[in-house]
Formats: C-alpha cells, structure tokens, sequence
C-alpha cells in the first residue's frame, strides 16, 4: 500500500499531505485514517504511547466517542525530506455540551511508500463559550476551500 505525495516533500507536497490528514481526521473515520499509517507506526498522543494501526482505530474511536462535533484544521509549520511539523487547532464539544478549542503540534515522519510511521503530538485544550466557535462547517467532512486555515491566526 502506498499514499501519494511521496517523500522527499515540496512545499506544494508537503501542504497536500497536511490538507490530506485535515480532510481524512474531519471525517472521524477511524479505520479511514489508520490507512495514512505503517501497520507498526508509533504514536506519543499527549501523554499517551502506542504502536499499531489496531491501537489506532482504538484511540481514535474513543476520541471521538468523547469529542462531538469534532472539526479541525492543520496548517502546514516545517518540512524536510521525510518529515513534516504541523500546527493545528480542533473545536469541540463534551457529553455536558461545553465547548472546547484544542491547540497543538505534530511531528511526522514519513516512509517511502509515502505512510506516516511515526506521529507524536503535543495538544492543549481550552474551554470556549458555544459563541466563540470559529470551526461552523458541516460535519463530519471535510473543510469547505472558503474556510481559511491557520496561516493568519494568531490563535
């Protein structure tokens, strides 16, 4: 299996796997996305480890089983051959209805084939009032192209 662009990245390359992983987490799809990964990636989620496209179905079904309404955006940061650092941000909601707007960053490497084999993420979150949701798109799926990403928000 493979998943174009392949490394090394471009700029223009790069920002296509960025959008990509944008599109296929906004789906809140579990299985959907562990396809992007080696069947052995590893993964540092916050304080969380863990290896496997079985372990990510897993933590991806429980975060979305927690976090409704989910909507994202990743803005391409830095790339270097096989490697891709993004910022991103994801607005949702609890099971009492409070609203939250997480911040993070992401590290990505990249095999041939073009499959992320390793992802560690670094995210902070925030309570938001209902009002101040930016992220408005119909979900799941993806951003609408009129829906700017973070390439102008200071946060």
């Amino acid at each position: 299996m493979s998943r174009p662009p392949f490394p090394p990245f471009t700029r223009e390359t790069a920002a296509q796997k960025a959008r990509m992983a944008e599109d296929a987490w906004n789906s809140r799809d579990p299985v959907k996305v562990s396809l992007a990964y080696t069947e052995d990636s590893t993964w540092r989620n916050r304080g969380e480890f863990f290896q496997g496209r079985p372990a990510i179905v897993e933590f991806l079904t429980r975060k979305w089983a927690k976090e409704h309404d989910y909507r994202l955006i990743k803005d391409l940061w830095a790339f270097t051959d096989n490697r891709i650092a993004v910022r991103f941000q994801y607005e949702w909601h609890d099971d009492s209805g409070t609203w939250h707007r997480s911040y993070g960053n992401e590290q990505w490497e990249f095999d041939e084939a073009g499959l992320m084999r390793r992802r560690e993420a670094s995210i902070n979150d925030v309570v938001i009032a209902g009002k101040d949701r930016r992220f408005l798109w119909p979900a799941p799926g993806p951003r609408p192209a009129d829906v700017p990403g973070l390439s102008s928000d200071p946060f």
